[in-house]
């Protein structure tokens, strides 16, 4: 029998905190010894829901407490930042998505992983739908054929308009702390899809429109188009979309058929082929343990020493922080950017 994992959170002001805390908590196999984030009523939270100790400073945090492992969820700057001193400390590390701020900070993040050999794991929020794991198996084995795109679709009518805190909202708003505006939080998601499936691209094309809110710093709405020798990807975002149509769905293209991912718990994943061009739904079974969530996968890695799953893989990640990067330089100059990056 080993010890219980010890785990120290540093930062709260993510939102996404409170959705994988609780399957932290909840696992026998982890202690939650500490959390740390300048704001107090998000520490104040964290103690009444879990006893634990609470900190201001995640740095004070990192040099007072004896841990395992480190959940992130500050802001993507300052996340990276902690990312790479928790692992030179030879801490085991889960972040939110998309990892960083910059593609510079996700390469030291990597490169900290591989120097102080620990595990980094990147939680993407959909990484946990049952229907999208299955997609991406299928796909992977040729049920479509050779693929040759992937289409994602992230929006809603705002992050304050959703109902994310204000803690949240400061620096989703702030391009320096978040890297982007939209196009950070959302587009992420479809380039690790297509980084995962496809690799990097030859080129990627951004472009940012309409700024249909008025009063932000940061473009709410963005687009980016992936070239491949084969095929094309594209990832979109948006903060204004009004209603949930459209919204998170997933779709992979390939030359004898096409995968289409309902989004959330509970949604059906179909696929439609020459002879049963409709489409049809697919059966989907319950994901094994270490599938089912963030903290089931973590404490499967470390355990077993095992590589993060596909979509939490943190090569994957880097190479959608790449694509990210390559669209913010083609959105400022207006021209197609050509990978990898100079």
């Amino acid at each position: 029998m080993h010890s219980p994992l010890r785990v120290g959170i540093l930062g709260l002001s993510h939102d996404h905190a409170w959705d994988n805390l609780p399957f932290l908590a909840a696992h026998e196999d982890a202690t939650i010894v500490a959390a740390a984030d300048p704001n107090g009523p998000l520490t104040t939270r964290a103690a009444e829901e879990y006893g634990c100790k609470t900190y201001a400073s995640s740095i004070e945090l990192l040099s007072t407490e004896e841990l395992d492992a480190v959940y992130i969820f500050s802001n993507n700057a300052e996340g990276a930042e902690l990312a790479v001193k928790a692992m030179e400390q030879k801490l085991h590390v889960l972040i939110e998505k998309p990892m960083a701020a910059s593609l510079a900070q996700a390469n030291q993040m990597v490169e900290a992983a591989k120097a102080n050999e620990v595990k980094l794991m990147i939680n993407w929020p959909f990484a946990w739908w049952p229907q999208l794991q299955k997609a991406l198996a299928m796909a992977s084995e040729g049920a479509v054929g050779k693929l040759w795109a992937v289409k994602y679709r992230a929006a809603h009518a705002g992050p304050a308009e959703l109902g994310c805190s204000e803690y949240f909202c400061d620096w989703l708003f702030n391009p320096e702390l978040n890297g982007a505006g939209a196009l950070m939080d959302y587009c992420g998601y479809g380039c690790v899809l297509s980084a995962a499936l496809l690799g990097l691209p030859e080129s990627v094309t951004g472009m940012t429109g309409g700024q249909v809110k008025e009063g932000l710093t940061v473009e709410d709405n963005a687009i980016l188009a992936m070239k491949y020798p084969f095929g094309m990807s594209s990832a979109e975002a948006s903060w204004t979309q009004i209603g949930k149509l459209t919204s998170y769905t997933t779709t992979f293209y390939g030359t004898e058929g096409t995968l289409l991912v309902e989004p959330r718990l509970g949604g059906r994943l179909f696929i439609a082929t020459e002879r049963d061009p409709l489409g049809s739904e697919v059966p989907v079974l319950d994901p094994e343990p270490e599938l089912q969530n963030s903290a089931n996968q973590f404490l499967h890695i470390i355990r077993n020493d095992a590589e993060p799953w596909l979509l939490t893989h943190p090569d994957h990640a880097r190479n959608a922080q790449e694509i990210l990067e390559a669209g913010m330089r083609s959105v400022e100059t207006g021209s197609h950017q050509k990978l990898p990056l100079g």
